[in-house]
């Protein structure tokens, strides 16, 4: 939801993207970043940047979680992560591409800031470490998306999910009790089944005693014997 680009709404002086940042360059630099940047709130199902579209900069998702979304030619929607804020998206695009390689969406509420590239290359240019460092903290990310496609061409449907509800569990809602916001059909696009998979497995973990259902909050309640099967595929 696009809003006023001249409000800040949130406080830049308690943001981890600044603290990380002037350990590596001057606040004066810092400056030339944050002058060109602007401060956007998004709701649940709210696309932040779409497929296709020309890359203008990087994202820095203070609050919220988000889902990398992938489009095949063929119509079908591709889950390759989701990640929770803080957090900086979109480090493929700083210096090898100008289109946004996946959409990425609003799984709830997020508080975003648009980091415009040229302001932010310009200081990178001339600061290694700056640089170096950049690509490191958005480098998780793609990590999970590769072993998300490894777990899809090795695992079966109940390795899949169990490997998807873990990471959810360990990587998103940090091992707590949590509400699925992630719909169902949602997570048949994360593990690349159907539906009818999806609802059919969790029940089947449900009876086995992995997992407590209730409505779309989900708890695991024996990680260990959910982590055997994951790793069994």
């Amino acid at each position: 939801m696009a809003l006023n680009e001249q409000h800040r709404y949130f406080d830049c002086s308690q943001c981890l993207f600044k603290q990380l940042s002037c350990t590596l360059i001057e606040d004066s630099e810092f400056e030339v970043i944050r002058k060109t940047s602007y401060q956007m709130k998004y709701q649940k199902g709210e696309t932040i940047l779409k497929q296709g579209a020309k890359s203008t900069g990087l994202l820095y998702l203070h609050s919220g979680i988000v889902k990398f979304s992938f489009k095949t030619e063929d119509q079908r929607n591709i889950i390759t992560t989701i990640v929770r804020g803080p957090k900086l998206l979109g480090g493929a695009n700083l210096f090898f591409k100008d289109i946004n390689i996946f959409s990425i969406v609003a799984v709830e509420d997020c508080d975003v800031c648009y980091i415009d590239s040229n302001a932010l290359r310009s200081v990178a240019l001339n600061n290694g470490r700056y640089t170096l460092a950049m690509f490191e903290s958005t480098a998780s990310m793609f990590q999970h998306s590769i072993f998300n496609f490894i777990s899809l061409a090795h695992n079966h449907v109940n390795g899949r999910i169990a490997s998807i509800l873990l990471y959810l569990w360990e990587h998103v809602y940090e091992g707590s009790g949590y509400d699925f916001i992630i719909s169902r059909k949602e997570i048949a696009e994360f593990a690349a089944c159907s539906h009818e998979n999806v609802i059919n497995t969790l029940s089947k973990f449900k009876k086995e005693g992995l997992i407590e259902l209730n409505g779309k909050k989900i708890e695991i309640v024996n990680i260990e014997a959910l982590k055997e099967l994951s790793k069994k595929g």
